[in-house]
């Protein structure tokens, strides 16, 4: 296997942990300070601080069984952007499914701000408000 950087490796840890929803896992690879921007007017929708509030976020987002699929990242010592497919997996109600990119900041090894950037801001919008 080919060196990764570090700042690759973390946000695939990420990935791995949001998959499994080992929210543990996510946890250790979160900043203390960690800030996590929602764009859009739904009720999951705002910034998050801190470790608890952005925990909090992914439970909320366990309920609509959302799965995330990353299909590309670039990197720099202080960045990673990564484009990933995304899509629920509910059993009843309507499913979603859209890309969306982060940009994730990195600061002393741990994810410290990240900021969402979905496909269709409207269709989330919509699904997280009627549903």
């Amino acid at each position: 296997m080919s060196h990764q950087h570090p700042n690759l490796q973390l946000i695939n840890s990420f990935f791995q942990a949001y998959a499994g929803n080992d929210l543990e896992a996510i946890k250790q690879i979160l900043s203390p300070e960690i800030e996590w921007i929602i764009p859009g007017r739904h009720p999951l929708s705002g910034t998050k601080i801190g470790v608890e509030e952005v925990l909090s976020y992914f439970k909320q987002l366990n309920i609509y069984s959302f799965q995330a699929k990353p299909l590309v990242m670039g990197v720099n010592d202080e960045f990673v952007i990564d484009c990933h497919l995304n899509w629920s997996n509910r059993d009843e109600g309507e499913n979603i499914k859209g890309m969306s990119c982060l940009l994730w900041k990195i600061k002393d090894g741990k994810i410290s701000k990240v900021y969402n950037f979905p496909e269709d801001q409207h269709m989330i919008d919509a699904f997280f408000n009627n549903n």
